[in-house]
C-alpha cells in the first residue's frame, strides 16, 4: 500500500506530481484545495473538524492514495495514515514561473480567464511563502517534514519522482 502526501508552496508542482503518480501507480488522487475553503466571498477556510471528517472518509475508503496540498494543518491530520511524504521545497521564483504557465484548473475556477484574474494575487502570495508564519508557510512545511517518521523526500527542483 502506498499512502503518499505531497506538499509545498503554491506553484511548486504538487498537482502535476500527484496526477502523474496517481496514474502511474493506480493511486486515488485527492487535492486538499477541494475541501480547505468555504464557497464564500471572500473565501474563508473550512472548519478543521469538517475537513477531518472528509479526510477520514477518504482514507478509509481508499487503500492506495496520494494527497496533495499546502495546508500543514490538514496534512498533519493525515501524517499518521501516510507512509511516505514529499516536500517540494522549490525556489520561489520557479513557483512563480510555474504559476504563470499553469493550465486552467476547472475544479478551482469557472474559466481560464477567471483563473488568470487571480494570478497577480497568487504571485504575491507565492512570494511571501518564506516569510509567512501560518499553516501555509515554509516554516509549517519544514516542521511537518521534520516530524514525519515515515519515508520522506525533499526535492529542491522539479524533477521526475516515482
Amino acid at each position: 500500500m502506498r499512502k503518499l502526501l505531497i506538499f509545498g508552496n503554491s506553484g511548486c508542482g504538487k498537482s502535476t506530481m500527484a496526477k502523474h503518480l496517481a496514474q502511474k501507480h493506480q493511486l486515488t488522487h485527492f487535492d486538499l484545495d477541494t475541501i480547505a475553503w468555504l464557497p464564500t466571498e471572500p473565501p474563508s477556510r473550512a472548519p478543521l473538524d469538517s475537513c477531518r471528517q472528509q479526510l477520514e472518509a477518504f482514507t478509509h475508503a481508499n487503500k492506495d492514495w496520494v494527497i496533495e496540498g499546502c495546508y500543514a494543518d490538514l496534512l498533519a491530520l493525515l501524517a499518521g495514515h501516510a507512509n511516505e511524504m514529499v516536500f517540494l521545497n522549490i525556489p520561489v521564483q520557479q513557483c512563480v514561473d510555474n504559476a504563470k504557465a499553469r493550465p486552467w484548473e476547472p475544479h478551482k475556477y469557472p474559466s481560464k480567464a477567471a483563473q488568470d484574474e487571480n494570478l497577480e494575487m497568487l504571485i504575491s502570495w507565492i512570494s511571501e511563502y518564506p516569510h509567512r508564519d501560518d499553516e501555509l508557510s515554509f516554516a509549517a512545511h519544514q516542521k511537518l517534514f521534520d516530524m514525519f517518521d515515515g519515508h520522506k523526500h525533499m526535492l529542491t527542483e522539479n524533477q521526475p519522482f516515482e
